[in-house]
């Protein structure tokens, strides 16, 4: 059985259909690239993963987890897979941090939740973590809020909280995009590391294919809410069958520095 399987998926806003009959299935330990272009429905099929969907919108369908289907869970229900069995890193942590909670309180809040820590223990696992995650001197970094970190010690946080219940699914929503070049490499090396490590499966999203080959081994292209090419990193570059799977090759291979930029391997 897959860790994870999207069968038919159908996601509506009032009439407007942003993800038409979507359907794949992810196994343990895989490495998937979700990519396509703005508005292409790869950002609202990993929300409706998570069950973060606004509440404006629909989803039909299934989205079965470990065995479970997820759309019929209430938020409360869902609350015990999310940042539990399943976590999230987000585009822009910024926004997707607490701006009034110290950081450190952030990472151990999902320990405190699942794994029932007392709060001394969950704050010394957090200062574990944010060392885990690269980042100097953890024990002034757990005590600061998200506006007196770089962006790149956010986003190293907001793998540090996603990853800190060793969930069995990482989803990776354009994590690198709001990061200069440097510290995206240091970023997607890092989480290629720790995903190793923790044995996770990975759900890589982004427009930004050079990035996506470096990161996963299956590539499901999207365009106008449907996958419309599914397959390996090797044999999509080899043989492209979509239109537009050769379009965002050739885009890419423009300038051949765009791949060697992100040739981060599994070292």
């Amino acid at each position: 059985m897959s860790l994870l399987e999207v069968t038919n998926l159908v996601i509506r806003f009032g009439d407007k259909v942003v993800v038409d009959d979507l359907s794949f299935a992810l196994d343990a330990g895989e490495r998937l690239g979700i990519i396509g272009e703005s508005g292409s429905g790869k950002t609202i099929t990993s929300l409706a993963i998570m069950g973060l969907l606004p509440e404006t919108a629909t989803a039909t369908g299934s989205i079965r987890f470990e065995g479970q289907e997820l759309l019929s869970l209430n938020d409360r229900e869902m609350s015990a897979y999310r940042g539990n069995r399943m976590g999230m890193v987000f585009q822009e942590p910024l926004t997707s941090l607490n701006p009034l909670m110290r950081v450190g309180k952030q990472i151990a809040q999902p320990l405190r939740n699942h794994r029932d820590l007392s709060l001394k223990a969950s704050l010394a696992r957090a200062i574990e973590l944010c060392n885990r995650v690269g980042l100097p001197d953890p024990e002034r970094i757990v005590r600061a809020y998200p506006h007196q970190l770089s962006g790149g010690q956010r986003q190293r946080i907001g793998l540090a909280i996603a990853l800190a219940c060793s969930p069995a699914l990482l989803i990776a929503d354009e994590p690198t995009t709001a990061l200069d070049v440097t510290v995206q490499k240091e970023v997607l090396k890092l989480m290629n590391e720790l995903v190793a490590q923790e044995g996770s499966s990975l759900i890589f999203v982004s427009h930004d294919l050079p990035v996506v080959s470096a990161m996963t081994e299956t590539i499901a292209v999207m365009r106008s809410g449907k996958i419309v090419e599914h397959t390996t990193v090797s044999e999509l570059f080899h043989n492209p069958r979509h239109e537009y799977s050769r379009k965002l090759i050739d885009t890419a291979r423009a300038t051949e520095a765009e791949f060697k930029r992100f040739a981060i391997g599994t070292s």
